[in-house]
């Protein structure tokens, strides 16, 4: 009711709305124009138990001129999943906040990712360690089993590669209708017999946290865990930040390491001294 009191008549085109001296729409107005019957819609505001659809939801929403967070609202008081957040920016725009706060991460891997896992921006750590580069496919899915230096350096690669399959098609069952989902998934097919295997196992695993395991060429020996995270301002772009994690020893005589000597050594990758060397070791 409140939000169809704020709709003027004019604003909803309709014919004497320049005429009415009340202020908002009527129920039966609001009926009309978004295309259901008038009794219903009356039930729908006094909140009765009546059969809605998200159809119906979303003419009801434009009508009353609902944002967002306003149209996902009235999913939830209709007993409705609500819909996927959307973002107000094209999916080439990139917060000026968010490239901070990556890079801020450092000396930590840090990158952005939109729904497809195409790669927004990632920060120099990302890049020194994870073996961003300008010349890779911009996906991480596709990078994560065609790329053969990430594959040279994940020691965990076959315990993850299960997770971050099931993870995809999570990303996926979001947006059923998304044409841009099939055509990496296609394309990756055509690439990789191991992602064919682990997609036709059809296992669903929401995005979360994640422990890697790398081997560096200069460094050796780094754990992370990785850690998605969703901005409410940028819905459609996930943060995927790592944070370093302890190293245990193996029992024969190797011994384990601690998050500050993971630090160390990423600090040491970002020196003038690490990088000279990272020059050479990207194929490591």
């Amino acid at each position: 009711m409140s939000r169809r009191a704020r709709v003027s008549p004019a604003d909803a085109g309709l014919p004497d709305g320049g005429r009415r001296r009340t202020p908002g729409l009527r129920r039966e107005e609001v009926a009309v124009l978004a295309g259901v019957g008038a009794s219903w819609y009356q039930w729908l505001e006094q909140g009765r138990d009546i059969t809605v659809s998200p159809q119906v939801l979303d003419a009801v929403a434009r009508v009353l001129r609902l944002n967002d967070p306003e149209r996902r609202h009235l999913y939830v008081l209709a007993g409705l999943n609500p819909p996927v957040p959307a973002s107000e920016y094209g999916t080439d725009h990139l917060c000026e906040g968010l490239q901070r706060l990556i890079d801020a991460w450092m000396p930590f891997p840090a990158h952005i990712m939109d729904r497809y896992w195409n790669i927004i921006a990632y920060n120099d750590g990302a890049a020194l360690v994870l073996g961003f580069r300008p010349e890779l496919p911009q996906n991480c899915l596709i990078t994560f089993f065609t790329d053969p230096v990430y594959r040279a350096r994940a020691q965990s690669w076959e315990e993850n590669a299960p997770w971050v399959v099931a993870q995809y098609r999570a990303s996926l069952s979001d947006h059923p209708d998304d044409e841009g989902f099939s055509e990496i998934v296609g394309e990756l097919s055509e690439l990789s017999p191991e992602f064919t295997e682990l997609w036709e196992r059809r296992d669903v695993q929401v995005g979360g946290q994640m422990y890697k395991e790398l081997h560096h060429p200069l460094v050796g020996a780094l754990r992370f865990e990785s850690t998605q995270l969703r901005v409410p301002a940028r819905p459609d772009l996930t943060i995927v930040m790592h944070h370093p994690m302890p190293i245990e020893g193996t029992g024969t005589g190797t011994g384990g390491q601690t998050v500050e000597e993971t630090t160390a050594k990423l600090e040491w990758l970002l020196s003038p001294e690490g990088r000279r060397g990272g020059m050479y070791s990207v194929a490591g």
